[in-house]
Protein backbone atom coordinates (compact mmCIF):
# COMPACT_ATOMS: atom_id res chain seq x y z
CA UNK A 1 0.00 0.00 0.00
CA UNK A 2 0.98 3.88 -0.94
CA UNK A 3 1.69 6.19 1.64
CA UNK A 4 -0.91 8.26 0.51
CA UNK A 5 -2.99 5.34 -0.07
CA UNK A 6 -2.09 4.43 3.78
CA UNK A 7 -3.28 7.91 4.92
CA UNK A 8 -6.71 7.48 3.87
CA UNK A 9 -6.75 3.72 4.93
CA UNK A 10 -9.90 3.30 7.27
CA UNK A 11 -9.38 2.44 11.45
CA UNK A 12 -11.97 -0.38 12.40
CA UNK A 13 -12.13 -1.99 15.60
CA UNK A 14 -13.26 -6.01 15.93
CA UNK A 15 -14.10 -7.02 18.88
CA UNK A 16 -13.82 -10.95 19.29
CA UNK A 17 -11.41 -11.20 16.75
CA UNK A 18 -9.32 -13.86 17.91
CA UNK A 19 -10.81 -16.54 16.33
CA UNK A 20 -13.74 -17.81 13.90
CA UNK A 21 -16.02 -14.80 12.85
CA UNK A 22 -13.98 -12.06 14.29
CA UNK A 23 -10.76 -13.72 12.80
CA UNK A 24 -11.94 -13.81 9.45
CA UNK A 25 -13.39 -10.44 9.91
CA UNK A 26 -9.73 -8.95 10.89
CA UNK A 27 -8.12 -10.60 8.24
CA UNK A 28 -10.37 -9.49 5.36
CA UNK A 29 -10.53 -6.37 6.19
CA UNK A 30 -6.99 -5.67 6.47
CA UNK A 31 -6.35 -7.39 3.05
CA UNK A 32 -8.91 -5.07 2.36
CA UNK A 33 -6.77 -2.05 2.95
CA UNK A 34 -8.03 -1.12 6.48
CA UNK A 35 -6.05 -0.68 9.53
CA UNK A 36 -7.62 -2.59 12.48
CA UNK A 37 -7.85 -3.11 16.25
CA UNK A 38 -8.12 -6.72 16.88
CA UNK A 39 -9.86 -7.14 20.06
CA UNK A 40 -10.28 -10.46 21.87
CA UNK A 41 -9.48 -11.59 25.35
CA UNK A 42 -6.45 -12.83 26.94
CA UNK A 43 -7.45 -15.89 29.32
CA UNK A 44 -4.56 -16.75 32.04
CA UNK A 45 -2.23 -18.74 31.30
CA UNK A 46 -2.70 -18.75 27.13
CA UNK A 47 -1.05 -16.53 24.22
CA UNK A 48 -2.72 -14.06 23.28
CA UNK A 49 -5.26 -14.57 20.20
CA UNK A 50 -5.31 -11.14 19.18
CA UNK A 51 -1.78 -11.01 19.50
CA UNK A 52 -1.33 -13.82 16.37
CA UNK A 53 -3.91 -12.43 14.62
CA UNK A 54 -1.91 -9.10 14.08
CA UNK A 55 1.28 -11.30 13.35
CA UNK A 56 -1.28 -12.35 10.58
CA UNK A 57 -2.21 -9.53 9.26
CA UNK A 58 1.32 -8.03 9.25
CA UNK A 59 2.70 -11.05 7.83
CA UNK A 60 0.33 -10.50 4.89
CA UNK A 61 1.14 -6.75 4.75
CA UNK A 62 -1.67 -4.70 6.99
CA UNK A 63 -1.57 -2.93 9.49
CA UNK A 64 -2.89 -3.76 13.07
CA UNK A 65 -3.18 -3.41 16.80
CA UNK A 66 -4.02 -6.22 19.10
CA UNK A 67 -5.77 -5.49 22.59
CA UNK A 68 -6.51 -8.30 24.83
CA UNK A 69 -8.85 -6.74 26.83
CA UNK A 70 -12.48 -8.44 28.35
CA UNK A 71 -14.92 -6.55 26.33
CA UNK A 72 -16.97 -6.80 29.51
CA UNK A 73 -14.09 -5.21 31.68
CA UNK A 74 -14.39 -1.90 33.21
CA UNK A 75 -12.46 0.43 30.94
CA UNK A 76 -11.79 -2.11 27.88
CA UNK A 77 -14.22 -0.24 25.70
CA UNK A 78 -12.22 3.49 26.12
CA UNK A 79 -9.18 1.28 26.15
CA UNK A 80 -10.05 0.02 22.33
CA UNK A 81 -10.98 3.44 21.20
CA UNK A 82 -7.78 5.19 22.65
CA UNK A 83 -5.63 2.31 21.00
CA UNK A 84 -7.50 3.33 17.67
CA UNK A 85 -6.95 6.93 18.10
CA UNK A 86 -3.14 6.67 19.41
CA UNK A 87 -2.45 4.41 16.98
CA UNK A 88 -3.69 5.74 13.55
CA UNK A 89 -5.39 9.21 14.76
CA UNK A 90 -8.79 8.46 13.91
CA UNK A 91 -11.77 6.06 14.37
CA UNK A 92 -14.13 5.26 11.15
CA UNK A 93 -16.12 1.95 11.88
CA UNK A 94 -16.66 -0.86 14.68
CA UNK A 95 -17.61 -4.16 14.14
CA UNK A 96 -19.24 -5.46 17.40
CA UNK A 97 -18.55 -9.36 17.33
CA UNK A 98 -17.77 -10.47 20.72
CA UNK A 99 -20.59 -12.72 21.75
CA UNK A 100 -21.20 -15.94 24.13
CA UNK A 101 -23.92 -18.56 24.04
CA UNK A 102 -24.65 -18.85 27.35
CA UNK A 103 -26.14 -21.93 29.16
CA UNK A 104 -28.06 -24.69 26.96
CA UNK A 105 -31.64 -25.45 28.53
CA UNK A 106 -34.80 -24.65 28.69
CA UNK A 107 -36.65 -21.75 29.87
CA UNK A 108 -38.17 -22.85 33.21
CA UNK A 109 -34.11 -24.36 34.29
CA UNK A 110 -32.13 -21.07 33.13
CA UNK A 111 -31.56 -19.14 36.13
CA UNK A 112 -31.64 -14.88 36.49
CA UNK A 113 -28.30 -15.17 36.65
CA UNK A 114 -27.55 -16.53 33.42
CA UNK A 115 -29.59 -14.19 31.59
CA UNK A 116 -27.71 -11.49 33.51
CA UNK A 117 -24.53 -12.85 32.79
CA UNK A 118 -24.88 -13.65 28.60
CA UNK A 119 -26.54 -9.78 28.33
CA UNK A 120 -23.41 -8.49 30.10
CA UNK A 121 -21.29 -9.88 27.08
CA UNK A 122 -23.61 -9.85 23.92
CA UNK A 123 -25.65 -6.54 24.84
CA UNK A 124 -24.01 -4.08 27.82
CA UNK A 125 -20.50 -4.78 26.46
CA UNK A 126 -21.47 -3.33 23.17
CA UNK A 127 -23.20 -0.67 24.92
CA UNK A 128 -20.34 0.46 26.22
CA UNK A 129 -17.98 0.38 23.03
CA UNK A 130 -20.54 2.03 21.15
CA UNK A 131 -20.69 4.88 23.91
CA UNK A 132 -16.73 5.43 23.82
CA UNK A 133 -16.13 5.07 19.70
CA UNK A 134 -19.41 7.10 18.64
CA UNK A 135 -18.40 10.44 18.66
CA UNK A 136 -14.81 9.39 17.13
CA UNK A 137 -17.13 7.61 14.37
CA UNK A 138 -19.15 10.25 13.90
CA UNK A 139 -16.23 12.52 13.47
CA UNK A 140 -14.79 10.43 10.82
CA UNK A 141 -17.71 11.65 8.39
CA UNK A 142 -18.64 8.39 7.20
CA UNK A 143 -18.96 6.16 10.06
CA UNK A 144 -20.01 2.86 10.25
CA UNK A 145 -21.31 0.43 12.94
CA UNK A 146 -21.67 -3.79 12.15
CA UNK A 147 -23.60 -5.38 15.25
CA UNK A 148 -23.65 -8.95 14.93
CA UNK A 149 -26.60 -10.89 15.73
CA UNK A 150 -28.53 -13.73 15.15
CA UNK A 151 -31.19 -15.48 13.78
CA UNK A 152 -32.26 -16.57 17.05
CA UNK A 153 -32.81 -12.52 17.82
CA UNK A 154 -35.01 -12.89 15.22
CA UNK A 155 -37.37 -15.87 15.77
CA UNK A 156 -36.02 -17.20 18.97
CA UNK A 157 -34.77 -20.37 19.49
CA UNK A 158 -34.77 -23.31 21.62
CA UNK A 159 -32.95 -24.15 24.72
CA UNK A 160 -31.19 -20.62 24.35
CA UNK A 161 -33.33 -18.06 25.54
CA UNK A 162 -30.55 -16.10 26.89
CA UNK A 163 -28.85 -15.44 23.82
CA UNK A 164 -32.09 -14.84 21.81
CA UNK A 165 -32.81 -12.39 24.23
CA UNK A 166 -29.52 -10.45 24.12
CA UNK A 167 -29.65 -10.58 19.91
CA UNK A 168 -32.81 -9.62 20.22
CA UNK A 169 -31.74 -6.37 22.31
CA UNK A 170 -28.44 -5.68 20.10
CA UNK A 171 -31.07 -6.27 17.19
CA UNK A 172 -33.40 -3.18 18.67
CA UNK A 173 -30.24 -1.22 19.80
CA UNK A 174 -28.80 -0.98 16.34
CA UNK A 175 -31.94 -0.50 14.37
CA UNK A 176 -32.93 2.22 16.82
CA UNK A 177 -29.15 3.98 16.47
CA UNK A 178 -29.62 4.06 12.67
CA UNK A 179 -32.47 6.57 12.95
CA UNK A 180 -30.68 8.84 15.27
CA UNK A 181 -27.20 8.19 13.68
CA UNK A 182 -29.11 9.21 9.95
CA UNK A 183 -27.86 12.91 10.01
CA UNK A 184 -24.43 12.25 11.31
CA UNK A 185 -23.35 10.18 8.22
CA UNK A 186 -23.06 7.00 10.01
CA UNK A 187 -24.42 4.17 8.85
CA UNK A 188 -25.46 1.33 11.35
CA UNK A 189 -26.51 -2.64 10.32
CA UNK A 190 -27.17 -5.71 11.77
CA UNK A 191 -24.86 -9.18 10.10
CA UNK A 192 -26.83 -12.45 11.47
CA UNK A 193 -24.19 -15.19 10.43
CA UNK A 194 -24.68 -18.58 9.84
CA UNK A 195 -20.76 -20.09 10.04
CA UNK A 196 -18.82 -23.05 10.97
CA UNK A 197 -16.64 -21.71 14.33
CA UNK A 198 -16.33 -23.16 17.84
CA UNK A 199 -19.58 -21.37 19.12
CA UNK A 200 -21.91 -23.22 16.40
CA UNK A 201 -19.92 -26.71 16.37
CA UNK A 202 -22.52 -28.80 17.41
CA UNK A 203 -25.07 -27.18 15.57
CA UNK A 204 -22.97 -27.45 12.36
CA UNK A 205 -21.66 -30.81 13.23
CA UNK A 206 -24.97 -32.40 12.77
CA UNK A 207 -25.30 -31.04 8.91
CA UNK A 208 -21.81 -31.72 7.78
CA UNK A 209 -22.48 -31.05 4.16
CA UNK A 210 -23.99 -27.54 5.31
CA UNK A 211 -21.21 -27.07 7.88
CA UNK A 212 -18.28 -27.58 4.90
CA UNK A 213 -19.51 -24.37 3.14
CA UNK A 214 -20.66 -22.20 6.35
CA UNK A 215 -17.01 -21.31 6.66
CA UNK A 216 -16.81 -17.43 8.53
CA UNK A 217 -14.33 -16.68 5.98
CA UNK A 218 -17.68 -16.74 3.43
CA UNK A 219 -19.29 -14.14 5.61
CA UNK A 220 -16.23 -11.65 5.58
CA UNK A 221 -16.08 -9.84 2.25
CA UNK A 222 -20.26 -8.63 3.59
CA UNK A 223 -18.88 -7.58 7.14
CA UNK A 224 -16.09 -5.79 5.80
CA UNK A 225 -18.20 -4.08 2.57
CA UNK A 226 -20.83 -3.00 5.66
CA UNK A 227 -18.01 -1.29 7.43
CA UNK A 228 -16.66 0.93 4.23
CA UNK A 229 -17.87 4.49 3.77
CA UNK A 230 -18.72 3.01 0.32
CA UNK A 231 -21.35 1.01 1.59
CA UNK A 232 -25.10 2.98 1.51
CA UNK A 233 -26.84 0.54 3.13
CA UNK A 234 -28.75 2.04 6.71
CA UNK A 235 -31.19 -0.01 9.35
CA UNK A 236 -31.01 -2.90 7.73
CA UNK A 237 -30.35 -6.25 8.74
CA UNK A 238 -28.50 -9.07 6.80
CA UNK A 239 -28.56 -12.53 6.93
CA UNK A 240 -25.70 -13.95 6.03
CA UNK A 241 -23.18 -17.98 5.23
CA UNK A 242 -21.40 -19.79 2.95
CA UNK A 243 -21.68 -16.82 0.53
CA UNK A 244 -25.50 -16.28 0.56
CA UNK A 245 -27.05 -13.05 1.46
CA UNK A 246 -30.44 -12.12 2.17
CA UNK A 247 -32.23 -9.48 4.11
CA UNK A 248 -34.42 -10.09 6.67
CA UNK A 249 -37.01 -7.26 7.79
CA UNK A 250 -39.90 -6.86 10.15
CA UNK A 251 -43.62 -6.65 8.95
CA UNK A 252 -46.87 -5.27 9.44
CA UNK A 253 -49.93 -6.76 7.47
CA UNK A 254 -52.81 -5.43 6.60
CA UNK A 255 -55.55 -5.76 10.07
CA UNK A 256 -58.75 -6.43 11.19
CA UNK A 257 -61.63 -4.75 13.17
CA UNK A 258 -62.76 -6.04 16.52
CA UNK A 259 -65.14 -4.49 18.54
CA UNK A 260 -66.23 -7.90 21.09
CA UNK A 261 -64.48 -10.99 22.04
CA UNK A 262 -66.48 -13.22 19.60
CA UNK A 263 -64.60 -10.96 16.85
CA UNK A 264 -61.37 -11.94 18.10
CA UNK A 265 -60.76 -15.26 16.23
CA UNK A 266 -62.14 -14.01 13.01
CA UNK A 267 -59.56 -10.84 13.28
CA UNK A 268 -56.38 -12.49 14.24
CA UNK A 269 -57.16 -15.35 11.44
CA UNK A 270 -57.39 -12.52 8.78
CA UNK A 271 -53.79 -10.85 9.91
CA UNK A 272 -51.82 -14.44 10.13
CA UNK A 273 -52.60 -13.66 5.91
CA UNK A 274 -50.29 -10.84 6.05
CA UNK A 275 -52.53 -9.38 3.04
CA UNK A 276 -50.39 -5.77 2.34
CA UNK A 277 -47.31 -7.02 4.43
CA UNK A 278 -45.01 -3.53 4.86
CA UNK A 279 -42.08 -2.30 6.68
CA UNK A 280 -41.68 0.51 8.32
CA UNK A 281 -38.53 3.17 9.18
CA UNK A 282 -39.40 3.40 12.54
CA UNK A 283 -41.97 2.92 15.28
CA UNK A 284 -43.57 6.10 14.67
CA UNK A 285 -44.54 5.53 11.06
CA UNK A 286 -46.00 2.03 12.48
CA UNK A 287 -47.92 4.05 14.71
CA UNK A 288 -49.09 6.51 12.16
CA UNK A 289 -50.12 3.72 9.64
CA UNK A 290 -51.90 1.69 12.40
CA UNK A 291 -53.82 4.94 13.39
CA UNK A 292 -54.58 5.57 10.40
CA UNK A 293 -56.26 2.65 8.68
CA UNK A 294 -57.66 0.94 12.73
CA UNK A 295 -59.61 4.53 12.71
CA UNK A 296 -61.44 3.61 9.52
Amino acid sequence: MSASAKSEARVVVITGAGKGLGRAFALHAAVSGARVVVNNRRRNGEPSSADAVVAEIKAAGGDAVADDHDVRDAGAAQAMTHMALAAWGRLDAIVLNAGVNGPAARFSNQTEDAFRDVLETNFFANLAILQAALPHVIASGAGRVVLVGSSAGLYGVRGRAPYAVSKGALIGLGLTLSHELRRDGVGVNVLAPYAATQMTAETMSAQPQIGARMTPEAVAPLATWLASAECDANGEIWVAGGGYVRRARMMEGDGAVFAALSDVPAALEAGRAMQGATGFAGAEASFADFAAKGAR
